[in-house]
Formats: structure tokens, sequence, C-alpha cells
């Protein structure tokens, strides 16, 4: 079944694989203590490229991408569990550990969203819409590599409903 969050253009793209229609893989890590999100694209060059407008952060807007070689593993396909992907950036700045370790060093989860755009069409946003949202559940930096573990949430242990019932808001609990 296909994804309805991806464009015409890119089905096409994906189906009939042409050899002039060049797919860039995007991901941006955000947290609430960096100074600017990471954006990277898996190419040997950066690229400037348009947010979707429901963006949280520069949305609409045409932002940076920087190159790098980065993989990204799909989760497992299984009945048990909550699927998770890794994620592995390799040759990393200094700036990108810094944030990293300021992100690790606070309780906030660290956000990643992936992107997928046409290389002849940048200017008119991702070709996946909404794109995909992770949390990040685990990761460790080093000089030559981040690798992080994302998944999406736990819907099934959410607890429902999510209301606590108070005397404080519903005063009608108390007997007279």
């Amino acid at each position: 079944m296909p994804d309805p969050a991806l464009s015409e253009a890119i089905r096409e793209a994906y189906a009939s694989a042409p050899a002039d229609e060049v797919i860039l893989h995007t991901l941006e890590l955000w947290h609430p203590a960096f100074t600017a999100p990471i954006r990277v694209v898996r190419d040997s060059v950066a690229m400037d490229a348009r947010i979707e407008a429901g963006a949280a952060r520069d949305a609409g807007q045409i932002v940076p991408f920087v190159a790098y070689a980065f993989d990204v593993k799909p989760p497992e396909q299984t009945t048990t569990g909550v699927p998770q992907c890794v994620i592995e950036i390799d040759n990393v700045a200094r700036d990108i550990l810094a944030q990293i370790d300021l992100a690790v060093a606070s309780a906030e989860p660290v956000t990643v969203i992936y992107r997928a755009y046409l290389d002849h069409d940048l200017a008119s946003g991702p070709e996946n819409d909404p794109p995909l949202e992770m949390t990040i559940s685990a990761i460790s930096a080093t000089a030559f590599r981040i690798r992080a573990t994302a998944g999406f949430p736990d819907l099934l242990n959410l607890r429902f409903p999510a209301l606590d019932y108070d005397l404080e808001r519903f005063p009608g609990l108390a007997s007279s």
C-alpha cells in the first residue's frame, strides 16, 4: 500500500528509478538545548532546501543542510515492542558534538525528522509531507560517529484517559 504522505513525484521516482532523478535523504536533529537545528543531507555536497510550511522551526523557509555520510537502518517488523531504527552519522564536526553533549545532559528527548527531496525540486519542499518524526531514546557520540536509536512514542502503554480525577478539578466527586 502506497504511503499517502509521499508526493506523486517521489512515488514515480521510487517506482521507475530514472537515472536522472536523485532522491536526497535528510535528517534534522532538534533539542531545546541546541542553538540551532542540526540538519544533514546524505550526499557529498551541501544543499539548501525548503522546509514544509507546518514545521516547528523555520516553517516554509529555505534552510541549509550540511553534507554528511549517514545511514538509517529501518526498524524491524515485529508484533511485539515498539519499532526502532538506528541512525549513524560519520565524521561529525566539533560543534555538532558540543550540541549533542548539551542534549545528553538534559532530560528532554532529542527529536529527529526525516525528509526526502528530489534533487531538481528543492525549493518546493520535501516530498514526504508530513515528514517522519521520531524521538531518540539512546544516543552515543565519539569524534568519529554519532549512533542513535530512534523510535515512535509508545502509544500502547499510555494511560487512558490521561486525566487525574481529583477534588480540585472535579468537586462533584466528594460526598456531602
